[in-house]
């Protein structure tokens, strides 16, 4: 009997052989898929991998030498890469989100095909906590709303104009703030919350028992809770298959009237159409979105075009100029890691390790993205 027909097959992963990045050989070929400035990544790959940028929508605006050379990929949030766009790729064996969400990643179909992926889950906690208290600063004191109009030439001649164009405007000590979602995020927002006079309560069903006395928070066990409670309600969690338009028709009816509404997580997660007709029946007070399930969002297309006491801006929070050059060094670094040692194990922030373990160990040569620089 042929000896080699009773060896067992391989699974998919292991069948994408090494990269070998030594003398003799090319450089492991490494893409940014949607963007074009490589100025941060470069020093820290240079000396391990060729770096090639992409700048593209869609994985049909990817060079051929790209999908069939590739053993990792770099990528925003401006490109989705569904089974089929994955199947594209040949040598793919590493996909480095720069950013923490990975919903524009189908990750189950990227292990089931032998790729890593990776998300950057600990840069801009500041900033985009400091950007949902600006956010909700904005709602309860109707900045943005009065500046639009004085900069639109709106004159204030006494008391009278001031209080017809601030209606509306709240005071802050006292309220309630809930907090969906108490990671990273959601913990700063906690913090700086309480510092303004906010009551803060969260709701979370993935954290032990005991974290709200850590914080000195008060924790409720139900979204329905948290919404009835909140006058605030501030979203903070991940977007996944269970939490698509967490905020619908039917949640927004659990909340108070008049409550105001933050999300600087994922647009996926409130529905449009019912927060739309929730600002026009003033169910809802206002609402600050920094996130948009259709991106780039267009403030003159959609169900939210004509809604009233709605503020917007693009997808933002995260960026200050620290955590962005933060951000690419650690997206960077985490490709750097997965050439010069194993998947998974030299990885920090593999979103899809389970595809990877329990397989047991690797045949010679098919762990290592190189095999000739290995991590010490």
């Amino acid at each position: 009997m042929d000896k080699r027909k009773m060896m067992p097959k391989r699974p998919r992963f292991e069948s994408r052989g090494p990269i070998s990045n030594g003398p003799m050989q090319a450089r492991p070929l490494v893409a940014l898929l949607d963007g074009r400035d490589c100025s941060i990544e470069m020093p820290i790959l240079k000396d391990v991998a060729t770096v090639a940028f992409c700048d593209a929508q869609s994985t049909s605006e990817i060079h051929e030498k790209v999908l069939n050379e590739a053993v990792g990929a770099l990528m925003w949030h401006t490109i989705i890469l569904t089974k089929e766009d994955l199947e594209k790729f040949k040598t793919l064996r590493i996909i480095v989100r720069i950013g923490s969400g990975v919903d524009n990643i189908d990750v189950k179909a990227a292990g089931e095909l032998g790729i890593a992926v990776c998300n950057v889950p600990g840069y801009g906690v500041e900033e985009v906590a400091d950007t949902t208290l600006c956010l909700i600063l904005n709602l309860y004191r109707r900045t943005f709303w009065l500046a639009n109009m004085v900069r639109d030439g709106k004159k204030f001649t006494g008391p009278e104009q001031v209080r017809e164009a601030a209606q509306g405007c709240a005071r802050i000590r006292g309220d309630t703030l809930g907090i969906v979602g108490l990671g990273r995020i959601g913990s700063a927002v906690a913090l700086r919350a309480k510092a303004f006079g906010f009551n803060v309560i969260f709701y979370d069903p993935y954290l032990p028992d005991g974290i709200e006395k850590s914080l000195g928070l008060t924790r409720v066990y139900t979204l329905q809770d948290l919404l009835f409670q909140s006058d605030c309600v501030s979203l903070h969690c991940t977007l996944n298959e269970h939490n698509h338009h967490l905020i619908n028709e039917f949640t927004i009816k659990q909340m108070r009237p008049g409550a105001f509404l933050v999300n600087t997580a994922r647009g996926g997660l409130v529905d449009d159409d019912a927060l739309a007709q929730a600002l026009k029946q003033g169910r809802i007070r206002a609402a600050a979105l920094d996130v948009h399930e259709n991106e780039p969002y267009n403030v003159f297309t959609g169900p939210l075009k004509d809604a009233p006491n709605l503020l917007c801006t693009p997808h933002a929070a995260f960026y200050s100029d620290a955590s962005a050059t933060e951000l690419r060094e650690m997206a960077a670094s985490e490709i750097r890691r997965a050439i010069m040692g194993r998947i998974p194990e030299c990885l920090r922030n593999c979103v899809n390790k389970e595809y990877f373990m329990g397989q047991g160990s690797y045949p010679e040569g098919t762990g290592n993205i190189s095999t000739t620089n290995t991590l010490h």
